[in-house]
């Protein structure tokens, strides 16, 4: 197997290794999203209360902050092939517990670890970028999140399928043998990549506070997409529960149809990245920010049973999807144009803070939800990309 040093990686990345990437990304970030449209049947199931369904999600995604911060950092120091490999092990692990989990306790213990595991996805996004020249760098980036984000959007409907067929066991059972099986071909055809850094751990962790100190565009970045991941993850929390109401009577055949339609969004991502090549990151931004706030406004303002109001939702998922796509991609390229020997960490941080954001998004959601109702839910998804947008209009460049 080849070996990647930082001062003589191939600047060429091979299509057919992006497009595995892309892939990959998608079938383990998947993992952080099979429970959203099922937190209904799962909550039930394990003995969870309504307002408690939410935990659900949130407690898979505060375990993928907790890896974030201290697993995708080691991508800085330590053989980047061993660690991608070794987090999917402990991932694939972790979901065979889970589909076997018949008590909350146990399910939730092992969501927090599938969170943790699933940040190989985060090892994998910034070992791309070394792959790739400066100039492409935004285009291979774009394409890889492409796949990521399509794992995420289509894990929603992927899951309400398998468990109206099989039940919501099975969705767990089928993903921790796909992760067994990527673990395999990742170790198989990934290039070893050994950080030319000396760094210990401790020392690596600690340097971290320092690089959010001392990066302004780390945390610029870092809150505008926590406030629109906020709103994603609000959105599709609830938004199974109000398909699923007596309002609509969807099964969950058509919360899974209705989740299918957000995936047209991902096409913003590699549309993000060509705009950030070309320099084009503010405006893009803009847009982007502005797009989520519409995605919102649009079933605050138009609410019906009917057929239109369904269309309405649609509509909605499709922006915010877009918005949320191009957001991240335009956040990423800005940081993986600075000092390659700190981009693990920088992605790290980037992706513990915004992942935070949509923990708090999902909390809320589900509680809100049950306490307030649709609309409750719909004016606190809609005050986090406002925030985004007053604080993006002090950038100066």
């Amino acid at each position: 197997m080849t070996a990647v040093k930082e001062q003589t990686i191939e600047k060429n990345i091979p299509t057919w290794l992006t497009i595995l990437l892309a892939a990959a990304c998608g079938i383990v970030v998947a993992n952080l999203y099979y429970a959203q449209p099922l937190i209904g049947v799962i909550s039930s199931s394990i003995g969870l209360s309504a307002t408690s369904a939410g935990f659900i999600v949130t407690i898979t995604q505060i375990g993928y902050v907790v890896g974030l911060l201290f697993v995708v950092p080691m991508g800085d120091i330590v053989e980047n092939r061993r660690l991608i490999v070794i987090s999917l092990l402990l991932t694939a692990v972790a979901l065979a517990i889970t589909a076997v989990s018949k008590q909350a306790v146990p399910f939730l213990a092992a969501s927090f670890v599938i969170g943790i595991g699933s940040v190989a996805a985060q090892v994998l996004v910034p070992f791309a970028s070394y792959l790739a020249s400066e100039s492409s760098r935004g285009r291979v980036v774009g394409n890889i999140m492409s796949g990521l984000l399509l794992g995420i959007m289509l894990a929603r409907p992927l899951s309400s399928l398998v468990a109206d067929f099989f039940g919501w066991h099975t969705v767990f059972a089928l993903s921790a043998a796909a992760i067994f099986i990527l673990a395999i071909v990742l170790s198989k055809v990934l290039p070893t990549r050994r950080p030319s850094t000396d760094t210990h751990y401790t020392a690596l962790l600690g340097s971290m506070w320092y690089l959010l100190r001392t990066t302004p565009i780390l945390r610029r970045r870092a809150a505008y997409h926590a406030c629109v991941f906020a709103t994603f993850s609000l959105f599709w929390t609830t938004v199974p529960l109000l398909l699923s109401s007596s309002i609509f009577h969807f099964s969950q055949k058509g919360i899974a149809l209705f989740a299918l339609v957000g995936v047209a969004g991902a096409v913003a991502a590699p549309v993000a990245g060509r705009l950030a090549d070309r320099g084009w990151t503010k405006p893009a931004t803009g847009i982007a920010l502005t797009t989520v706030v519409i995605s919102v406004l649009l079933p605050l303002i138009i609410r019906s049973s009917s057929p239109i109001g369904i269309a309405v939702l649609v509509v909605a998922a499709i922006l915010l999807d877009a918005g949320v796509s191009a957001n991240l991609v335009l956040g990423q390229r800005a940081l993986f144009s600075l000092s390659p020997e700190i981009r693990s960490r920088l992605n790290g941080l980037f992706m513990a803070i915004f992942f935070f954001g949509g923990a708090i998004g999902s909390a809320i959601g589900g509680w809100i939800y049950a306490t307030g109702g649709w609309s409750a839910a719909l004016w606190i998804g809609i005050a986090f990309p406002i925030i985004a947008i007053l604080y993006f209009a002090t950038e100066k460049k």
